[in-house]
C-alpha cells in the first residue's frame, strides 16, 4: 500500500511532491515499479487525494493489479482507507507492506529481508540504528544535553503488519485522539512490538527539492 494523498508542501509548487519529475519519470511511478518487481508483492494499493488530477490511471504494473482508493486528511486515516478498500481475497491475517510513495529508492534485498524476519513474528518495520550524536535542543536552538544513542532507531517503509491488526489498532488509535505517525506507532499502542529490521541508508525519503538530485543519483545505484 502506498499512501499519496498529501501534497508534499516542503517542496513548494502546485503540483503534489509524488508528481514531480524524478530522472524524466513521476516520482511515484519510480516507487511503484521497485514495489511491483518484487516477486512476494502480490498487487499495489495507491491511496490518492481526493481531487487528485494527476493520477495516471495505472490499473497494472509487472503483471500485478494496481487498486486506488481516496484517502483522509492525514496519513493514518489515508492508510485506513486503504486496508478498507483492499480486495476481499485480502484475508484479515495476510500481511500488507505499508511504503511512503517518496521513498522510491528501496532495495529489493531490504523488502526480502523484511519479509522473511518480520513476516515470522506479528510485524514489523525497516529502520537503520541512529549513529550520529543526538542533541537536545532548548526554544532558542541551543544545545542542552547530549542524548543516548542506546537503541534508538531511525524508521522506515516499508512497514508491514497483518491487515486485521493493523486496522483494528489504527481505529483504536483513532478512537483515543492519537495521531499515529506511522504504522508502527499505531500498533505500539496497541500493545504489539515491532521487529525492527535494519536496512540501507539510501532508502531516503525525498522531502525537499534537493533530496530530488540524490534519489536520481541513487536511482542509477541502487535494486
Amino acid at each position: 500500500m502506498v499512501p499519496a494523498a498529501g501534497r508534499g508542501t516542503r517542496v513548494g509548487g502546485d503540483c503534489p511532491k509524488q508528481y514531480l519529475p524524478l530522472a524524466g519519470r513521476p516520482l511515484i511511478e519510480h516507487t511503484l515499479k521497485r514495489l511491483a518487481v518484487h516477486p512476494r508483492i502480490a498487487g499495489l494499493m495507491v491511496v490518492l487525494g481526493a481531487h487528485d488530477e494527476h493520477w495516471p490511471g495505472t490499473f497494472a504494473l509487472n503483471g500485478k493489479p494496481v487498486h486506488t482508493a481516496i484517502g483522509g486528511a492525514e496519513r493514518c486515516d489515508s492508510v485506513l482507507a486503504g486496508l478498507d478498500a483492499l480486495p476481499t481475497d485480502v484475508a484479515g491475517e495476510d500481511f500488507v507492506l505499508v511504503h511512503d510513495a517518496a521513498r522510491p529508492c528501496v532495495r529489493l534485498a531490504d523488502i526480502e529481508r523484511l519479509i522473511e524476519r518480520a513476516g515470522a513474528t506479528e510485524g514489523g518495520l525497516l529502520g537503520a540504528p541512529l549513529r550520529d550524536t543526538l542533541k537536545h535542543a532548548n526554544e532558542a536552538g541551543h544545545s542542552e544535553r547530549t542524548e543516548s544513542r542506546d537503541r534508538r532507531w531511525r524508521a522506515f517503509t516499508p512497514q508491514m503488519f497483518r491487515r486485521a491488526a493493523l486496522c483494528a489498532a489504527l481505529r483504536e488509535a483513532s478512537r483515543q485522539g492519537v495521531q499515529v505517525s506511522d504504522e508502527a506507532m499505531a500498533m505500539e499502542l496497541a500493545g504489539f512490538a515491532p521487529l525492527l529490521v535494519e536496512g540501507a541508508e539510501d532508502n531516503i525519503k525525498v522531502t525537499t527539492a534537493a533530496d530530488f538530485a540524490l534519489a536520481e543519483f541513487l536511482l542509477a545505484r541502487t535494486t
